[in-house]
Parts: C-alpha cells; structure tokens; sequence
C-alpha cells in the first residue's frame, strides 16, 4: 500500500494542485490528480472553509474518493458542519462556512443541487476514521486514542473531529484541548490534523500534517510507508496568530 496522506486543505485549489504535481500525480487526463504507479491520495479532511475554492475540492475529491474508488477520505469538523448545513439544519454560519456558504449561493439552483447530493454522498460514505494497512496506520482529522481504535460511538467521534477537548475555551473562544499525542503509546501510526502547526510534529508515532495551508503556512502530504514529508508554500497570506502550541 502506497499512498499520499494531504493535510487540511481549506479550499486551497491551488495549493493542493501544485503539491500533488510535486507528488508525482499527473492532471492532465481528467483533471483530477492520477498517479502514473497506481499511488492513492488520502484526506485528513477540512476540504472546505475559509479558502477561496471549497467546491472546487469537493467536486475533486467527491471524484476521485467514490466515483473512482481510488482515494481515501475521512471526515473533518468542518465537513460534519457543511454536512449538517446541507441537510437544512440549523447552524452558526461562521468560523470559515461563510466562505463556502457564499461560494454556494452564487451557484444556479441545479448547480447547487449537484454539489450538495455529491458532498452528502462524500460524507455519508466516509468513515469516521481510516484504520489502514492491516492495521498498522490509522488516518483521523483530530487524532485518536490508542483505547478508541476499532470502537464507535459520541465520544469517539467528538475525539476524532475536534480532539481532547475539555469543554473550557481559550480566551479567543478556541477550544481548551488536552495534547494526547503526547501520551499515546501505540504501535499503529497515526496521521491526523485539525491543529495548525508550523512544521509536521512528529510524536510518539504520530504526524500532525496540518500545516496551515489557509493561513500562509504550507500544505503538507505525508508519503506512506515511506513516511516522507513533501511540503508546498501557501499561496494565502500568513495569519501568525493561528498557529499555535500544543
């Protein structure tokens, strides 16, 4: 098994096109990325929000994840919410979904029709988490602890989307969240994002690969099993305050 694992892209088209032609694949076939040695890309999820072509990844990865069967997708805070956004329930436009919401709205009815079938069908299909390679590698949005690999349920999926929390907030309104990578202990690799890290903390046999694509950091694919890193510079401008210690 040979794949590209891609950190939160935040509607970063440009980002992720250019780091996947660094990786190898190639667009010009059916303007999706292939890979001419059968390698398969991955997603951390956060495909959406705050960057300026959110529908652009949907349509790529909708592609490439069900219709092509060939791409692995988990889920990420920001798509449970775009999710429930498109199912009519009730939701805080905010927090980047405004940036999406827009994009959407500019849309033809039948155009919006299309692109809301294609996500919920994205969605529904994911599972919450990847459990990979027999095993031996598990791709989560937020992370995962060692106890929660294989089981289901709540507080497993709150885990999964937004991480250990504690339920307190940062003076910014940000989440209060405890640093369980520090602590995990297992043999599986995990691949996560969801915290904007400057560079790739690797720890304890697990990659947080969200480096900021969004806020003028970069957008980083962690080759597996090879456990490279391949990096490209955000086109966006950089937003310092958003990186932050664990």
């Amino acid at each position: 098994m040979k794949i590209d694992i891609i950190g939160d892209i935040h509607g970063c088209y440009l980002d992720f096109k250019l780091l996947t032609e660094q990786l190898g694949y190639d667009w010009t076939t059916e303007a999706i990325p292939v890979h001419p040695y059968g390698r398969r890309l991955a997603f951390v999820g956060d495909l959406t929000d705050r960057g300026p072509e959110s529908l652009k990844i949907i349509e790529i990865v909708w592609k490439l994840a069900v219709e092509k069967g060939n791409a692995y997708y988990v889920p990420g805070n920001h798509c449970n919410k775009l999710y429930r956004f498109f199912l009519g329930n009730k939701v805080q436009i905010s927090h980047g979904l405004e940036t999406t919401v827009a994009e959407f709205e500019a849309l033809s009815k039948p155009e919006q029709d299309l692109i809301r079938k294609k996500f919920i069908e994205l969605y529904e299909k994911a599972p919450l988490y990847r459990q990979l390679d027999k095993g031996k590698l598990v791709i989560a949005h937020a992370g995962i602890r060692q106890d929660y690999i294989g089981k289901s349920g709540s507080k497993v999926k709150t885990f999964v989307l937004y991480g250990d929390i504690t339920g307190e907030k940062h003076p910014d309104g940000s989440p209060v969240r405890l640093d369980w990578a520090m602590h995990y202990t297992g043999k599986t690799c995990i691949v996560y994002g969801h915290t904007p890290v400057q560079e790739v903390r690797i720890i304890n046999n697990t990659y947080n690969i969200d480096t900021g694509a969004v806020f003028g950091g970069k957008l980083t694919a962690l080759r597996y099993p090879e456990k490279e890193i391949v990096s490209v510079p955000s086109s966006m401008p950089f937003v310092a305050e958003k990186f932050r210690e664990l």
